[in-house]
């Protein structure tokens, strides 16, 4: 049986795997949609889900986020597989069209699906008022992260919400960008919480 983190690594690869082969399919490249891949996912996010207790806390987060990436990639493939399914298919679009549409998606994808690299929670955040979802995702994954290392966790989601807006609008201004990336990691034993414009 390999280790714990080799098998969260080979989840991690399938899931970008499967976002891939989804993007091939929505842009006609594919006759079907992955569920192979799909089916391979949803089985090692089981199998995880079924031995948290087994697992370590750094383990555990690392699991959850890959299964919130996992939920909001899935969610935006069920609305493009329902606008299809309506005849609104991409590649039924003149080239222009299709272009636009998927510059869409991928800004679409970029602002709402959280992003897992090296175990850390990232989230990118472009308007805090608009993005209540995105910014309680970041609160979450925040507080379940300090309650776990036992750090104290004592403000409360309308205080953070306040902070992230202040933030995000204070580094769109200084760094010329549309968009903020927050970052919840662990280094060296300590909940870190980093912010970056891009």
């Amino acid at each position: 049986m390999r280790p714990v983190e080799e098998e969260l690594t080979q989840l991690e690869k399938e899931i970008r795997r499967l976002k891939i082969e989804y993007d091939s399919y929505f842009a006609g490249g594919r006759p079907r949609a992955p569920s192979e891949t799909e089916w391979r996912v949803q089985k090692g996010l089981k199998r995880f889900a079924d031995n948290q207790g087994k697992m370590k806390f750094v383990q555990r987060f690392r699991y959850n986020n890959l299964a919130a990436r996992y939920a909001k990639f899935s969610e935006i493939w069920r609305q493009r597989t329902r606008r299809m399914e309506a005849g609104h298919s991409p590649f039924g679009y003149s080239k222009t069209a299709r272009e636009l549409e998927q510059r869409r998606l991928v800004e679409e994808e970029r602002r709402h699906a959280a992003r897992l690299e090296g175990g850390a929670f990232r989230i990118g955040v472009s308007d805090p008022l608009k993005e209540s979802e995105q910014v309680q995702a970041l609160y979450r994954h925040l507080v379940t992260a300090k309650k776990e290392l036992g750090e104290k966790a004592d403000v409360n989601f309308e205080q953070f919400h306040k902070f992230v807006q202040k933030k995000t609008e204070q580094l769109k201004k200084q760094m010329k960008c549309q968009q903020v990336e927050y970052v919840v990691s662990i280094e060296n034993g300590q909940v870190k919480l980093k912010a970056k414009g891009f």
